[in-house]
This record gives structure tokens, sequence and C-alpha cells, in this order.
């Protein structure tokens, strides 16, 4: 049951007298469920709570923090029907896609739960020379974290998503500024969460989640001396804010906020020639996939001028007009959609391709496709911009080389994709593609950008705006890093050393020894 509560640790608090309720976007109406903003007390109280779970926590052997993450994946599974019951009222977004998300959210959890068991990811690395100082060197968790749930994925990036797995592998206390545009889904995964603390005797104030409709909540949080780092997935302007309050602080903090992109995708000429239809067809699919609203949303298509790209710009916007409109995750997410829509369509210089005279319901986004010569893309950055939705701009270029100024001048991007059928033809492009790699976090090569698997190869990140730090990934096991600073210990008796690190490798894990990786006992 939701209550419209605050979780501060395992107790359910209503302190203040702020209230707000979710949306049902496909009705356009509110839903029933009234939640309390968090009062500065409440914040201090989680706040507190997280840094003394974490003198427990953060010293607590891999193999107990494997079963609370197991167990965490066993209790949404158990909240059954209700979970995706509400999480459809809450986001507009279809039954199956709930099914799907939650099967990402558990398959995360387990993921984390096995590298855990595993052990060998704390990057143990030991120096033992006769005549030398021993000095061995792990990774440690730098304590509690705030994560920020996202707008467009109520389970796989918010309350149990991927920053809270990953920092609660780390080994660090999480507090979740729960989104407010799916706030009941989140309390039922938070409730989770606590049970899961709870059977797996985990300390009380390792989670706690938070109830916020504006700005001031997740302030304070940021700002609360407590926190060591914070999580973020959603728009440029919240994460640099988020970036700036950080870095204010009297101790900076370090935020990994994953943030806008584009995802520019090259088609080359090759792929043209032979694969246009398959590949306009992919793209109308892939542009209007969750109703445009994922972050690897494709949202700018290049070409080198020519019949073939017309061809593949016509079947594009053909295909695109087949697909039925959906809905938004939000009034306001529609509201923005339409404002940064009109603010691109406002330019000069494009040309408008598909169809803009449907009529759709309230909430509904209807799919655009319009194309630019590669000159004016290139002194108005206006056509840059992302458009959060099923909006993309396909820009004709006059060759290789404005090709490469405009991959040249364009911002980070969490991803970029080259379509080819003839690798000869890459050798022409060599240039072009090694600059878009200094883009980007990923490089996809006959594929669509949409789509994120959850493994330890996975970069979903890349250069400003696209990340806030392009050395970290928030999606796959190597995300725990953002959450842990390394320690070394030199001359310590082997007893007193943590199990990682001391001689008889107990745990069987992989470690660097005298700059050898082995299992090997010293």
């Amino acid at each position: 049951m939701i209550t419209g509560k605050n979780y501060i640790g395992d107790t359910l608090s209503a302190k203040g007298e702020t209230t707000y309720r979710t949306i049902n976007p496909e009705l356009n109406l509110e839903n029933e469920t009234v939640f309390y903003e968090a009062t500065e007390d409440e914040i201090s109280q989680a706040a507190a709570l997280a840094e003394t779970a974490f003198k427990i926590y953060g010293t607590i052997e891999d193999i107990k923090k494997a079963a609370f993450l197991e167990a965490i994946a066993e209790e949404i599974e158990a909240l059954g029907e209700d979970l995706l019951v509400t999480y459809v009222q809450e986001s507009g977004l279809p039954a199956g896609r709930a099914n799907g998300e939650r099967a990402r959210t558990t398959g995360q959890l387990r993921a984390f739960a096995a590298m855990l068991r595993e052990g060998s990811w704390v990057e143990a690395i030991i120096n033992k020379t006769e005549g030398k100082p021993d000095i061995r060197r792990m990774q440690i968790p730098i304590g509690p974290v705030v994560v920020f749930g996202a707008s467009n994925f109520p389970l796989a990036f918010s309350t149990a998503g991927g920053d809270t797995a990953s920092a609660l592998a780390a080994g660090c206390p999480v507090i979740v500024k729960s989104h407010p545009l799916h706030a009941g889904t989140g309390e039922l995964v938070a409730s989770a969460i606590i049970k899961a603390a709870k059977r797996t005797g985990m300390p009380n104030g390792v989670f706690s989640n938070i109830n916020s409709s504006g700005i001031a909540v997740g302030k304070a949080l940021v700002e609360h001396s407590s926190i060591k780092a914070v999580g973020f997935t959603g728009s440029i302007n919240g994460g640099t804010a988020l970036c700036k309050i950080a870095a204010n602080r009297s101790v900076p903090i370090p935020v990994y906020a994953e943030m806008g992109s584009i995802n520019p995708v090259l088609v080359l000429p090759s792929a043209l020639k032979t694969d246009c239809e398959k590949w306009a067809k992919n793209y109308a699919a892939s542009i209007t996939a969750g109703t445009g609203q994922f972050c690897t949303n494709p949202g700018l298509i290049l070409g080198i001028n020519s019949k073939e790209l017309e061809d593949f710009i016509t079947i594009l916007a053909l295909e695109t007009d087949k697909l039925e409109p959906s809905c938004m995750l939000h009034p306001n997410i529609k509201r923005q959609y339409e404002n940064l829509k009109s603010e691109v369509l406002e330019q000069e210089g494009y040309k408008q391709q598909t169809n803009l005279n449907k009529e759709i319901k309230p909430n509904y986004a209807l799919q655009n496709i319009i194309s630019v010569d590669g000159g004016t893309f290139l002194k108005n950055k206006t056509f840059h911009k992302e458009v959060f939705g099923p909006f993309s701009v396909v820009v004709k270029c006059d060759d290789v080389d404005q090709l490469n100024e405009i991959i040249h001048d364009l911002e980070g991007q969490l991803t970029g994709t080259i379509i080819n059928s003839d690798l000869k033809e890459l050798d022409e492009f060599r240039e072009v593609i090694e600059n878009l790699k200094n883009k980007v976090g990923r490089l996809v090569f006959n594929n669509v950008p949409t789509g994120v698997e959850v493994c330890s190869g996975m970069t979903h990140g890349g250069p400003f705006p696209a990340s806030s730090d392009s050395k970290f990934t928030s999606v796959g096991l190597t995300s725990v890093k953002r959450w842990v600073r390394p320690v070394t210990y030199q001359d310590w008796p082997d007893a007193l050393l943590p199990a990682a690190l001391q001689d008889k490798n107990l745990r069987n894990i992989t470690r660097t020894i005298n700059d050898i990786l082995t299992k090997n006992p010293i």
C-alpha cells in the first residue's frame, strides 16, 4: 500500500505540510495518493542515520552485501502486479515496458551481487619486495550517497536503479530523492528495499526514500555534510546546478550526472546504396521508441548529400508518420517537448519532413523529422539542442570535410553510431570516426543507439554535457567505481589487513602482486 510518506531509514514519516500528487498522463488526471514533501528535520534525520549506518555497512563483508542486493531483487518481484499497475498509472508507459524495466532492475541488482561474491572488484594491488616497504592498496566506499530518481525510467534508473545498486554494492548507504512523477512507484520499491534490509540484518539508515516535488529538498540533501557523493540522471540544467551546489560546499563532493545527448548517427554512402530502406525503418522505430524519451534517442542523423540520402530521408519520414503517436511521461514533459521543438522550428533553413497535422490526445507527442544542410547546421547551434521526445534532425553534408567539421563542432555525447555496408569505405572516413570517438562514451556500429546493455564493458557517459565526468559510467558493473576511493596500507601486520590484502588470499580473488595479475597467495 502506498502511504505518500517518506522512508527515514525503516520508519515512515510525514512531518511536512506541503503535499502533491502524481498524474496519470494517459488519462490526464491526478492519481489518488497524496505525497508529503520532506522537511528539513526529515532530511537531517535521514542523513544522520546514513552516516551512522556507514560505520557498519562500509565494513560489511561482500557476501553479506550480495545477499542484501539479491533480497532487494526478490522483494521487488514480490510486489507483483501492484508495482506494475502503479508504474503504468504514473508514467503513461505500457505494461510491457513496466515488465521489461522491472526485469532490468532486478537483473542489475543480481549482477552486482555476483560481482560482490566474486570479489575482485576491490582492485587489490600488492607490492612486496625485499628491502622495500610493503605496500598494499584496495578500493573502499566513500560514504553516504544521494541518488536522484530519473523521470524516464521509474525503475531501472530510479529508487533501486543502477545508481542505488552500485552504491549499495560499494558499501555506501543511499538516500533516494524520489522523482515526483512516479513517487508511488518509488515508495513501493523503497518498501521492498527496507524489507530486504531488515531480512538480511542491514543497519537502519542504509536506505531512505525522500519525497519532493520541488528543488529545495534536493539542494538540502546535496549540501548536507554527511553526504559524500551524488548520482543524477536528467537534464543538463538540473545536473549542472547540482554540480555547482556540490562544488560550493565547504567540503566539495563529486556529482556523477548523466545529462543531455543527441547521439549522432553517421549513415555512410555504402549503407544508403545497399540498405537504405532497412536503416530508415530501423531508425523510425528507434526515434519513436518510448515516445523518444530515452537518453540515447538518435536526435541527429548525418550523411553526405546525395540522391540516396534524399531517398533515406523520404522513407524515414514516411515510416515515422506510419507509427501511432504515444503518451509522454507527464504534462510538464509534453510542454517541455513542445517548447524545445518550437524553438528549433522557429529557425530558418530547415525542411519539414513529417506530417504535423495529425490530431493527438493530451500528453501525446507528435513525432517530427526535419532536414537541414550542413552549412546551416554549423551556423546555428539551436539545431544541436536535445529535444527530449520523438524528434530528430537529418543533416545533409556537402562532403567528408564538412561532416568532419560538424563532428568536431558537436558537444559531448553518450553515443555515436556508424552505419556502413562496405568496410573498405571506413578508410575514407577514418578521421571522422576518430573525431567521433573523442566526442562520445559509446561507439555503435550498424545498430541503433537506443538500448543500454548492463554488463562490465558498458560505458553510459561521455564528455560534457553528456555527463559531468567522462571517466565513469552510470550503467554496468564498473559504475561502482564512482562510489569508492583507494586506500593504501604500508607495512601493516598481515592479520590486521582487510581479507582482500592478506597473504593467503582466502577469498581467491584476482589481485595484482608485484605487477602480475594472479590469484596465487603470497
